[in-house]
């Protein structure tokens, strides 16, 4: 897929928006939106590829592994309106990196700053768990955001899909072993900084606490902030 004509994050948003590469993804997303979840009867689905969000100067990129069914899925904007988008914009609030900790809808007021929030899957998959060729398909997407963020100086990985995508576009080798806070030295310029990801199944057991969250951002803003040479 050759994305060098889209020279802005927003061009690259909207030819996302258009792609219908993965038919099983794409029919998955508009299944959901159609039969709904209960709480959401009323609500008018977004059923498609979700792009990324946030400050197109970000030096900060937030890599998750795709949009939630009922979350972004729904709302059209990523982490946006599920319990691990709470986790997460509630954390980038504490971080300065957002004006505001909820995330409910894309009319809510919410601004980042000097972050971007991504994910390496434009779709919803069934069980969250796409397969090897829908991660190929939908790869180009990630490396043109990453190609437009041109302040970009952190990339935090949320959970081991969204590591193993960033670690691949970069061609890190080897490839770093995914735990929470590890880091990896990307080139001379960025850094990839690895975090649990904030899903119920990590926050409700206590696997990822806010404060462990918070010393992920913390540190994300202090390697951005270190002058290059």
């Amino acid at each position: 897929m050759d994305l060098t004509a889209t020279s802005s994050l927003e061009d690259l948003s909207s030819v996302i928006v258009d792609c219908t590469s993965c038919p099983r993804l794409i029919g998955w997303c508009g299944e959901v939106a159609t039969k709904k979840r209960a709480a959401y009867a009323d609500e008018i689905y977004w059923g498609k590829p979700v792009p990324g969000f946030g400050d197109p100067k970000a030096r900060i990129a937030v890599v998750g592994l795709a949009p939630a069914a009922h979350g972004a899925n729904r709302t059209g904007r990523m982490f946006t309106g599920d319990r691990s988008g709470d986790w997460l914009y509630r954390g980038l609030y504490r971080a300065g990196l957002a004006n505001q900790p909820n995330a409910t809808h894309v009319d809510d007021g919410l601004e980042l700053s000097d972050v971007w929030v991504t994910s390496a899957l434009k779709c919803a998959p069934p069980m969250n768990k796409p397969t090897a060729a829908e991660q190929n398909t939908c790869r180009p997407f990630l490396r043109r955001e990453i190609e437009l963020l041109e302040n970009l100086r952190v990339v935090v990985s949320l959970g081991g899909i969204g590591t193993s995508a960033v670690a691949r576009h970069f061609g890190l080798t080897p490839r770093p072993k995914f735990g929470h806070g590890v880091e990896a030295r990307i080139d001379d310029r960025r850094v990839l900084l690895c975090s649990y990801h904030v899903s119920q199944q990590n926050t409700f057991t206590g696997r990822l606490t806010e404060s462990m969250l918070d010393d992920i951002f913390g540190r994300a803003v202090e390697l951005a902030s270190v002058p290059v040479d």
